[in-house]
């Protein structure tokens, strides 16, 4: 296993050197980088995908993140002069962007097409360039990020990519949920609404 300290490093350091480092395994192995910013997880996560490799990150703490990628038997290398792709620039404002959901279907009409639209709906939010830094679940919705939902994977891969998911606590208890959560954390609406003010951009299904 190889370690990578990119701890402060701007796009696309990050991703360069984790580069570097599986071009060091010289064949299957393990790669753990740790970096101190979301998008600099989303750059690695989005190349580990386009290589093959497997992939998982994690929270270690306050502006503290660490993605491992393991590289199988057979796996594409890095080349050199491959060009290094950054979801946002350096010293570009990232763009805030939040989606709401509030039911756990997704339009007007049939209840069975509307709830496999949302599960589409999420799966698909979860493979975009940029990801929303925050998914606002409440009232009906809030089921989606509780046990039994169909869409618990996609959001626990859209949390460990750094996505903050946030449910509505008022709601939890409304429905009977409050202690089947899976992923993320309960919020209030003085939350919600500070989340969606602050927004450069609102996503709502």
């Amino acid at each position: 296993m190889i370690q990578v300290n990119a701890m402060g490093d701007a796009c696309p350091i990050p991703v360069v050197k984790t580069k570097n480092a599986i071009r060091e395994l010289s064949g299957p192995g393990i790669v753990e980088t740790l970096v101190d910013n979301e998008i600099a997880v989303q750059n690695l996560t989005k190349m580990a995908n386009q290589k093959g490799y497997g992939v998982k990150s994690e929270k270690l703490g306050a502006d503290q993140y660490k993605v491992t990628m393991t590289v199988g038997e057979g796996a594409e290398m890095p080349q050199e002069g491959e060009e290094e792709v950054c979801l946002v620039e350096p010293g570009q404002q990232k763009k805030k962007i939040v989606a709401v959901i509030s039911s756990p279907n997704m339009g007007d009409g049939d209840e069975g097409l509307g709830r496999t639209l949302m599960k589409g709906f999420i799966y698909a939010l979860s493979q975009q360039d940029v990801l929303p830094e925050t998914i606002l679940f409440y009232n009906g919705g809030a089921a989606l990020s509780c046990e039994g939902s169909p869409a618990l994977e996609d959001l626990k891969s859209l949390e460990a990519q750094g996505v903050e998911i946030l449910t509505c606590g008022t709601c939890l208890d409304f429905y009977g949920l409050k202690d089947k959560l899976q992923v993320g954390d309960v919020t209030n609406m003085y939350v919600i609404v500070e989340k969606m003010v602050g927004a450069h951009l609102i996503v709502k299904p």
